[in-house]
């Protein structure tokens, strides 16, 4: 950023101070994030290990030994690891939900702070391609940009440029949202959404990574990992910015 560039962001953050996406209180200046206040910037919850190493999501307590993960039950994985950033709650939650729904493209700054902070999101895409799980046509036309390809081209960065983003994927049917659904049917609604992109270029000694913003049932991710599993993409994993 230039000195012109630092000035007027400096006096328009004087003259407007950012709001916190979660609580709605003023966002004091020097914290470590742009959107978040110091209170709710507490509350996010890091995933660390011991996870799930199919979906990301934490286990809480001593783990010995093999544990099954309620969220992975019957989801039958055509990927092979799976890891995520946050929990998808408070501030975290905040951030999808304004990116998603309220076009704030401002939060994404933040989001890959959070993936600066997950060393081991960073260490799970090194030497990557990530896949964004692509939008319908109509979708991105009414939204005007996937937050799956923002949040994997801001992973990119926070990665230190050892990864690329390629759009492998389309989708061919315009479902319906998925929020309503179980797994069952989610996955009934996700099916045949999703196809290869025409031209797609796959390398099977090359590792991709899918990459969502939540991690919630894993229809959606499992549904484009059997496509490029089928395409011939042997190494392949998934990344979620929140699981929840």
């Amino acid at each position: 950023m230039n000195l012109r560039a630092e000035l007027t962001e400096g006096a328009t953050a004087v003259l407007f101070p950012p709001t916190c996406v979660a609580c709605r209180g003023l966002v004091e200046s020097g914290g470590a994030f742009r959107q978040i206040c110091a209170p709710c910037a507490r509350g996010i919850h890091a995933v660390t290990s011991p996870h799930c190493t199919t979906c990301g999501h934490p286990f809480f307590g001593e783990v010995e030994g093999e544990r099954v993960c309620p969220h992975c039950l019957g989801l039958h994985p055509a990927f092979g690891r799976g890891c995520t950033a946050v929990l998808f709650k408070g501030a975290a939650r905040a951030l999808v939900i304004e990116l998603k729904y309220h076009h704030g493209l401002h939060v994404l700054e933040d989001m890959m702070e959070i993936f600066r902070r997950s060393p081991e999101v960073l260490e799970h895409v090194s030497g990557a391609v990530l896949v964004p799980v692509p939008l319908h046509p109509r979708k991105l036309r009414e939204r005007g940009y996937n937050q799956s390809r923002l949040l994997a081209e801001a992973l990119a960065v926070a990665a230190g440029g050892t990864v690329r983003v390629e759009e492998l994927l389309v989708r061919e049917v315009d479902t319906v949202t998925q929020t309503a659904f179980d797994r069952e049917n989610r996955g009934q609604n996700l099916k045949n959404a999703f196809a290869l992109a025409q031209g797609a270029p796959l390398n099977p000694a090359q590792h991709y990574v899918l990459v969502d913003d939540v991690f919630t049932t894993g229809s959606t991710l499992n549904g484009c990992a059997r496509v490029l599993r089928r395409a011939g993409c042997l190494n392949l994993d998934i990344v979620s910015f929140g699981h929840g």
